[in-house]
C-alpha cells in the first residue's frame, strides 16, 4: 500500500501541497484530478523525490521514503513517468529501456535479455525501432517508450503524469491499456490525467484536488461520484 499523509511542499514561500493526505493498494488504479496549477504533478515530483517535502510523510508498504533522493526512491520499487517522458536524447530506444533495468534489485545477463525480450513482445512498434535514437521517435511512440522503460524495471508503484496529452485517440487507448495491464499486474498506479472519461474508466478510485489540498475523494465507478468530480473541477 501507499500512504501519503498529511504532506507539504513550498516552493520558496509558495505553499503548493498543502497537507495532502491519501492511499493507494497493489492492483489500484487511482486518479488525481483538477484543474490546472493546482498541485498535482507537485505531488507526483514530491513521491518520487524531485522535490523535497517540507512536511508529512510517505510510505509504500510501511517503509517511508519522503525526502530520500530519486534513485533510492526507484530502488524502493517506485516508477515515475513524467510529463514530458525524460527521453534520453542520444540514446537509442533499447539503450533508454536498459536504464529501467537498473531499479531491479536482483539481476543477470539473462534476466536482463528476458526483461526485454518482454517488452519488446508487448512493444513491436518499439522492437522495430530498437535501434532509433529514442528521441527520433514520435510523440506516441516516445510515451510508449517511457512507460515501457518504468515497466522493464518492475516497480510496485508507478506514477504517470498526463500520458495522452497531445496524442491520437488511437495512441490514446493504447496508453490506457498498457495503464490497465499493470494494474492486473498488481502495481499500484497514481494518475494524473486530463482525459477525464478515459481516466475513470482504467481508476478504481480518485482524489480531486483544488489549492494544493484534496477536495473531494470518490470511487471512479459510482456516477454519484462522477458527477460531483466534475462539478468539482468545472473551470
Amino acid at each position: 500500500m501507499l500512504k501519503i499523509d498529511g504532506l507539504h511542499v513550498h516552493y520558496g514561500l509558495s505553499h503548493v501541497i498543502q497537507g495532502i493526505s491519501l492511499e493507494a493498494k497493489a492492483g489500484e488504479v487511482v486518479g488525481i484530478f483538477g484543474r490546472n496549477g493546482v498541485g498535482k504533478t507537485t505531488l507526483m515530483k514530491a513521491v518520487a523525490g524531485w522535490v523535497q517535502p517540507s512536511g508529512g510523510g510517505i510510505a509504500l508498504d510501511g517503509q517511508s521514503f519522503g525526502g530520500l533522493t530519486p534513485d533510492r526512491i526507484c530502488r524502493h520499487g517506485v516508477g515515475f513517468v513524467p510529463e514530458d517522458r525524460r527521453i534520453f536524447p542520444g540514446l537509442s530506444v533499447e539503450e533508454n529501456l536498459k536504464l529501467g533495468l537498473m531499479q531491479r534489485l536482483d539481476r543477470s545477463r539473462a534476466s536482463d535479455r528476458a526483461a526485454v525480450q518482454g517488452i519488446y513482445d508487448r512493444f513491436p512498434r518499439l522492437a522495430e525501432r530498437r535501434r532509433q535514437t529514442g528521441t527520433t521517435l514520435s510523440g506516441g511512440e516516445q510515451q510508449m517508450l517511457a512507460m515501457a522503460r518504468v515497466m522493464i524495471g518492475a516497480p510496485r508503484l508507478v506514477l504517470i503524469d498526463e500520458p495522452s496529452e497531445g496524442l491520437a485517440p488511437m495512441i490514446v487507448a493504447d496508453i490506457f491499456a498498457i495503464i490497465s495491464e499493470m494494474k492486473a499486474a498488481g502495481m499500484i498506479v497514481l494518475l494524473v490525467e486530463q482525459n477525464l472519461s478515459g481516466a475513470l474508466a482504467v481508476s478504481d478510485r480518485f482524489y480531486a484536488i483544488e489549492r494544493g489540498a484534496v477536495i473531494l475523494a470518490g470511487r471512479a465507478r459510482e456516477e454519484n461520484a462522477r458527477q460531483q468530480l466534475m462539478k468539482a473541477i468545472a473551470v
